[in-house]
């Protein structure tokens, strides 16, 4: 993301209405999109500027494989109802209306989420949420739409996203043939129905 953008996104974000305790962003996005990347990039630039922004990702409410497995899920684990999206929203509540919030992460090296991993501080104005169904048209996920006080949409071809997942599972140790599959099974299946069921956005930015 280049220092005009950014620089422009912080301008937006602080002009935007604030509805209330702290400032709530939602940063969303398709798989590999690279949302994670960016809005990381965004918290560090209000950060750099004297703004107490925090980034709050959305994949520690994935439910454990232990669940999943015995559900027929595993296969899918990223998909909707592999999360649990009652909790999420229940989170994204008490961190526009509470001081100060814990809330679990996700280890990507164990595929785990990680009880009270995370904390946002009584001081943190601005909670830039990133994650993929954080604008998702569908029952439980729609009403997140009543916590942003402004929203942001990373789009990318899905020719560009089918090569960044497959790479991403090359990077965790897939054969390449598996890699390749797993991406075409799950992740692109999933940013399809992304795109489809998309609410509308504040801004939709265009993956690099």
């Amino acid at each position: 993301m280049t220092p005009g953008i950014l620089a422009d996104l912080a301008t937006r974000i602080k002009a935007a209405p604030c509805a209330g305790r702290r400032k709530m962003i939602a940063f969303a996005g398709a798989p590999a999109s690279g949302k994670s990347t960016m809005a990381e990039a965004l918290v560090a630039y209000l950060q750099a500027e004297g703004t107490r922004a925090q980034c709050v990702p959305m994949d520690g409410f994935h439910l454990d494989n232990a669940l999943l497995e015995p559900r027929g899920l595993i296969a899918v684990k990223g998909s909707p109802q592999t999360f649990d999206a009652e909790g999420f929203v229940q989170l994204i509540a008490r961190i526009q209306s509470q001081e100060a919030v814990y809330y679990p992460t996700f280890d990507r090296s164990l595929d785990k989420a990680i009880a009270g991993s995370g904390h946002i501080g009584a001081d943190c104005e601005i909670a830039v949420v990133e994650g993929n169904y954080l604008l998702f048209d569908a029952p439980v996920w729609r009403g997140l739409m009543s916590y942003w006080d402004f929203s942001i949409r990373l789009d990318a071809p899905f020719d560009r996203l089918e090569s960044r997942l497959i790479q991403r599972w090359l990077d965790h140790g897939l054969s390449a043939p598996d890699a390749k599959a797993r991406a075409l099974s799950n992740d692109i299946p999933n940013a399809k129905t992304i795109m489809d069921h998309a609410l509308p956005a504040d801004l939709v930015l265009q993956s690099a």
